[in-house]
């Protein structure tokens, strides 16, 4: 801000861009205060999770994405199974 208002305080644009951005920023700021830190709220609470695991309802990975084809290609390398067997 004060770079901006020394060296451009005519520079509308650049004003208004700093505004966007800072704006930006205090929501993303609450919005993480609100999740308790998280930026992805969760779609089950962990107690469900860790009992769906225990259970053997869920199981329990390593997402693996390429990052060359993200939107193509990606592997899941499930726990407690050998290195070949994915799903």
């Amino acid at each position: 801000q004060n770079y901006l208002d020394n060296f451009w305080p005519d520079l509308k644009a650049a004003h208004e861009l700093f505004g966007s951005i800072l704006q930006a920023r205090r929501e993303r700021e609450s919005e993480s205060q609100e999740n308790n830190g998280k930026e992805y709220p969760e779609h089950l609470p962990v107690e469900i999770l860790e009992a769906g695991i225990k259970s053997g309802r869920y199981v329990q990975g390593t997402l693996s994405v390429n990052k060359h084809r993200a939107q193509l290609e990606a592997f899941v390398r499930l726990q407690g199974f050998g290195s070949k067997e994915t799903g």
